[in-house]
């Protein structure tokens, strides 16, 4: 039976570059969000207070159904396979994660955020004959203000994430928490990687962070945001100017809680790490 880890975090930040240099591990299968943590909400629904199957779904058989998705959807992996799910829910959904998968640990990868929102207007930028998905309407979609105002909502993308991994990094379960900064990976990827190892006990295995691959073509079209899930095959700092006003990026740029390490027991890769 396999074993599972998880990868969560914030939505530009490292988390399918961080697969594509785990897949080189011949042990490990990692990708892009699964549709698992969909599906696991969709099942938990029909369990619930409220639902016509509520009440003859004992605790046990609830249990066993949701454990049994992920062996399911992860039966092609075989013996001595080690599972990365990956999904942004993850970090809002730790008590039911680590109650079915008790050694478990979470990787969440992080970004400051008025860099995750200047990455994401990049990308749409880039696609200027599309009107992304990101957005329900031409008022949402309007202008980088509107834009990034959107992205930044409790239950949008940038906003769900960042307010699920700070429910994590507080909570009672932050001890199967790591926190990977997406400059220090790019910066340092050995270094880094050998922490994640280190983090999940697992022997270290090789990498080559010159000749990565990974691309969605298909899912990142049907969203209308070519090139979401497109990995660079050599890992590097990117240093540019940022296409945010400078109202926008300042903004944005102190929200990075996870740097003051105060109230929680959460493990975060800093620079001193490296």
């Amino acid at each position: 039976m396999s074993s599972f880890h998880f990868i969560s975090g914030l939505p530009r930040a490292g988390s399918t570059l961080l697969s594509a240099m785990l897949l080189q591990n011949p042990r490990f299968h990692a990708g892009m969000s699964s549709p698992v943590g969909a599906l696991f909400s969709s099942m938990l629904g029909q369990f619930s207070a409220g639902s016509e199957f509520g009440p003859v779904i004992d605790q046990g058989t609830r249990r066993r159904l949701l454990r049994g998705l992920f062996d399911s959807y992860y039966a092609e992996h075989l013996d001595n396979t080690l599972v990365f799910d990956t999904n942004r829910m993850w970090s809002a959904k730790l008590p039911a994660l680590l109650d079915l998968f008790p050694q478990a640990k979470v990787i969440a990868c992080v970004r400051n955020v008025a860099w995750v929102m200047d990455s994401l207007e990049r990308l749409y930028r880039a696609n200027p004959y599309e009107n992304t998905k990101l957005f329900n309407d031409d008022a949402e979609r309007n202008t980088v203000y509107s834009r990034v105002e959107t992205l930044a909502q409790r239950n949008r993308l940038v906003g769900f994430a960042w307010a699920a991994l700070k429910e994590a990094y507080y909570g009672e379960h932050a001890g199967s928490l790591l926190l990977v900064d997406y400059d220090l990976l790019v910066q340092a990827p050995e270094k880094v990687l050998r922490l994640v190892y280190d983090f999940i006990d697992e022997p270290w295995h090789p990498h080559d962070f010159d000749s990565l691959s990974y691309d969605a073509p298909e899912f990142d079209q049907a969203l209308g945001l070519s090139g979401l899930h497109r990995v660079r095959p050599k890992v590097g700092a990117e240093f540019r100017r940022t296409i945010l006003p400078p109202d926008l990026f300042a903004q944005y740029s102190d929200l990075s809680f996870w740097n003051d390490g105060a109230g929680s027991m959460a493990h975060v890769i800093r620079a001193s790490n490296n």
